[in-house]
């Protein structure tokens, strides 16, 4: 590992966590280069939501470079753009009755955020916009200026402006009635709140420590924003793509949003892609206003595509992970429960899911020793504070059940010492 310590970037982080050299992938399992399998509840982060080279997709994606496909075509018309964009209409925005368009903005979700937060200042001639405590929306200074994270932001080297941040759902425990901080803010003309041009939320927190916002949170607060006259952004980079059960994570709430943010799962095979949905009306842009090289990454479209026929098709994926989400919830309910001292707290919605320990150096102990027995898992939360779980939405209950026993021991052996 000599190379990667002499050339690579001190910012690295998960191989530090992870100090092996991985070499192959298949479904729920890394292989490192010494033929070590790691059960990965991981998962590129959320971006291999249908599991690593998974076989429907990567024949797809072989078939279409065989034919010498198109690789890259920033904005222009391909015919995997053109399946694409129909495959989605037909199984996604059709079913939900949903009327978006699309921006294609870039390959990455901090490029959806920056098209989102860009574009809502456009159309409302406003500057500021309502962020989340704990929420995270990317690096880049747009996206950054409403993230909460201190040590993220404080990265920035520039101050982050025209962003105010506001409580999110069970922030003070449910001592205060949902937006009554924010509500009062809109409606007094001596708060010195600058008129927002849109809110932006996360509907489960994943930085953030699995944070899950309930479904009347969400409604009252898309309830909230056309009462004022505020887009509502969801930011579904993470949470998206089947993450919590439905395609969209705010389904369950009723709600459409303005605007939604896409990306890591939404290109199906860890391929880079991004997508920002917009109402109609907000399509305001003129042409090459916004853009970027790597906007029209084809192979991505090939896998997007196929990922969508696939598993978009029928809900079976849909009850597959609420009922797998439900099954980790309640073995993370009963470790928690089998510590009392400790107090631990179960948290997420479908398969996103976080086990909340003491402290940031207990929790990090605990993925160090679920690494040990052969699974990925990573920390989340302001300190670091949750064991935080994205095992692919194609995981076995095999998987799952091989999974929870190694947290069940990871979790026992460092709260013994």
């Amino acid at each position: 590992m000599s190379i990667f310590e002499k050339l690579e970037s001190e910012v690295r982080s998960y191989s530090r966590g992870w100090p092996v050299v991985f070499d192959r992938a298949v479904g729920t399992r890394l292989f490192g280069e010494d033929g070590t399998p790691y059960l990965d509840f991981f998962a590129g982060a959320g971006a291999l939501n249908y599991g690593h080279n998974n076989p429907v997709l990567k024949q797809a994606l072989l078939d279409y470079l065989a034919r010498d496909g198109v690789t890259h075509a920033l904005d222009m018309f391909t015919v995997a753009k053109r399946d694409l964009l129909e495959t989605f209409e037909e199984k996604i925005l059709r079913p939900r009755e949903l009327d978006y368009k699309v921006i294609f903005p870039g390959p990455g979700g901090a490029n959806a955020v920056e098209a989102a937060l860009k574009l809502a200042r456009k159309v409302t001639g406003k500057e500021s916009v309502i962020n989340f405590t704990n929420a995270f929306h990317g690096m880049t200074l747009g996206a950054l200026s409403v993230t909460g994270n201190s040590m993220k932001r404080s990265g920035a080297g520039v101050p982050l402006v025209h962003a105010t941040p506001m409580p999110y759902d069970q922030y003070f425990d449910g001592v205060y009635p949902d937006f009554l901080y924010f509500e009062r803010l809109l409606e007094d003309s001596g708060s010195g709140l600058n008129e927002p041009a849109a809110v932006i939320v996360e509907t489960v927190q994943g930085e953030g420590g699995i944070n899950a916002a309930g479904v009347d949170w969400l409604r009252g607060l898309a309830e909230l924003c056309q009462r004022h006259e505020i887009l509502l952004i969801v930011d579904d980079v993470q949470m998206g793509c089947g993450r919590t059960g439905p395609f969209f994570s705010f389904e369950d709430a009723g709600i459409k949003p303005d605007m939604v943010c896409l990306s890591k799962s939404i290109g199906g095979y860890g391929l880079p892609m991004a997508l920002t949905l917009i109402k109609p009306e907000l399509d305001v842009w003129e042409p090459g206003e916004h853009n970027g090289t790597f906007r029209g990454i084809n192979p991505a479209f090939v896998t997007a595509t196929e990922a969508l026929r696939t598993y978009w098709s029928d809900d079976e994926l849909e009850k597959s992970t609420r009922a797998k989400g439900e099954r980790i919830g309640a073995a993370l309910q009963g470790i928690a429960e089998a510590y009392p001292e400790a107090g631990l707290t179960a948290k997420g919605r479908g398969l996103a899911r976080g086990l909340e320990l003491p402290s940031g150096e207990i929790a990090s102990r605990v993925c160090a020793a679920a690494f040990e027995r052969g699974l990925l898992m990573e920390t989340s939360g302001p300190d670091g504070e949750v064991a935080k779980l994205l095992p692919p939405l194609t995981v076995s209950d095999a998987e799952i059940g091989e999974g929870l026993q190694i947290i069940d021991e990871s979790v026992k052996s460092v709260l013994a010492k």
